[in-house]
């Protein structure tokens, strides 16, 4: 299974890659230095990027996209909804 934790969402407009905001910073609506093209050739795993955020320049491992999200190899972000389950109704509380 894809752990949701290491996925982060992006949106293409025309052939520009965005992302809502950054993983390492505050800053929002950032344009990533890729274009559609080559996001599609990370489908399947079949090509691996480092990607570098323009904003803070920090560095990201690309090793997998889909139409939705890209898949890094570390976690980007933590399960803050998820914290603890409660097992006597079955259902997980925050």
């Amino acid at each position: 299974m894809i752990p949701f934790s290491n996925c982060w969402p992006y949106d293409i407009v025309r052939e520009d890659v965005y992302v809502q905001h950054c993983p390492f910073c505050p800053s929002q609506h950032i344009l990533l230095p890729i274009k559609s093209d080559d996001v599609k050739s990370l489908y399947g795993g079949a090509r691996k990027i480092t990607l570098v955020f323009p904003c803070c320049h920090s560095r990201l491992r690309i090793i997998d996209a889909d139409g939705d999200y890209l898949l890094s190899n570390r976690v980007l972000r933590r399960n803050e909804g998820l914290t603890k389950r409660n097992t006597d109704e079955g259902e997980l509380s925050s």
